[in-house]
């Protein structure tokens, strides 16, 4: 296992990379160019900048999260073609850096939703909330308002510029079904796989957070049975996962660790965090410390060690903790205590 750590860029991350050094067992950054617009192809000169800071640090960028999808090549627009080149493009140039895995993901709209990006628990540290009766009563463009009040730091799947446009993201997204949402993913996957495999990346699709329907709209990477689909879409080395078990897992009726002992040569990617599942259908971020939450952590971890897991890790979403001001989900402490949560598991299976 190859424990990476998500850094959202020199002037956009309050984390130096100095930091994310000193974090025992880290080897590379989890990267992206979040200045360049969904479907835009990415520079060459942008992506060796991000290769020359990391390599001062000894880090590698093998990983990037997110090469966004335009929301045309969800929707399966006339448009989308174009969008389409220049994700292959885009795919070409990080080949040329040694890029090994690209995670996206094909969520309509927004990527992950929460009602509370700074909910208080019982020790007095803040996480990430979902509250179930507050999004079914809640009109999405609160929603978008609430979250884009956090200016200090830009949050990765929610963009003013996309959002800008959320009354008619909503209208075109009324004739999409599941179905259609399949087809058009389907699509894409057939154009953009077969470069991949050119290039010896691998895609690694994230599930959708949470996996179920939000005001709405079509969510299909939520399951077991839909994940089977998924890699049978287009039958390639190449066609994989981003196993996050925080997105899977606020779903009890997923059984994690047999998902990963089934999928785990197309899990190419691993974000491995807890979360507390509550009986209305709530849920709260936690530290990953098994007792906090609901998802058994030695488990998930013994599945990776049982399947003999080489692929990248990263510890995901963490509490705010200590008094840290810092993007919602990514402050440096509680990532880094997760990171030895996790090692001291791998390294006790290990021994």
């Amino acid at each position: 296992m190859e424990m990476v750590f998500r850094w959202f860029g020199e002037g956009n991350d309050h984390i130096p990379l100095s930091h994310i050094k000193q974090i025992p067992g880290v080897k590379g950054v989890v990267w992206a160019l979040h200045d360049v617009e969904p479907g835009e192809k990415w520079p060459m000169e942008k992506i060796l900048e991000v290769k020359k800071q990391a390599e001062q640090f000894d880090l590698n960028i093998d990983v990037v999260e997110s090469v966004n999808v335009h929301e045309a090549i969800k929707l399966g627009t006339n448009s989308r073609d174009m969008y389409i080149a220049n994700y292959k493009e885009t795919i070409k140039n990080l080949a040329k850096v040694g890029v090994k895995v690209i995670c996206y993901n094909f969520m309509p709209v927004f990527d992950w939703i929460r009602t509370d990006l700074f909910k208080e628990l019982e020790d007095g540290s803040t996480a990430m909330f979902y509250e179930k009766a507050k999004l079914e009563n809640m009109n999405p463009s609160d929603l978008v308002e609430e979250f884009l009040k956090t200016k200090e730091f830009t949050l990765p799947g929610w963009e003013p510029e996309r959002l800008d446009r959320l009354f008619d993201l909503f209208e075109s997204y009324k004739s999409v079904t599941e179905e259609k949402l399949w087809e058009n993913l389907k699509y894409f996957l057939e154009e953009i796989i077969p470069v991949a495999e050119e290039h010896d990346i691998k895609m690694a699709i994230h599930p959708d957070d949470p996996p179920w329907s939000i005001f709405g709209l079509p969510r299909i990477i939520t399951r077991k049975e839909n994940i089977k689909k998924l890699l049978k879409l287009v039958d390639s080395p190449s066609n994989g996962l981003t196993f996050c078990t925080g997105s899977l897992g606020a779903n009890s009726l997923n059984n994690l660790p047999e998902m990963i002992r089934e999928f785990g040569n197309k899990i190419h990617f691993a974000h491995i965090r807890n979360v507390r599942r509550m009986e209305n259908g709530d849920f709260i971020e936690t530290s990953h410390r098994t007792q906090d939450g609901s998802i058994d952590m030695f488990e998930i971890v013994k599945a990776y060690h049982d399947i003999g897991f080489t692929g990248y890790a990263r510890p995901d979403h963490g509490r705010h903790i200590w008094g840290e001001k810092c993007r919602p989900g990514y402050g440096l402490y509680d990532r880094a205590l997760g990171i030895m949560y996790l090692w001291g598991i791998w390294d006790s299976l290990q021994r």
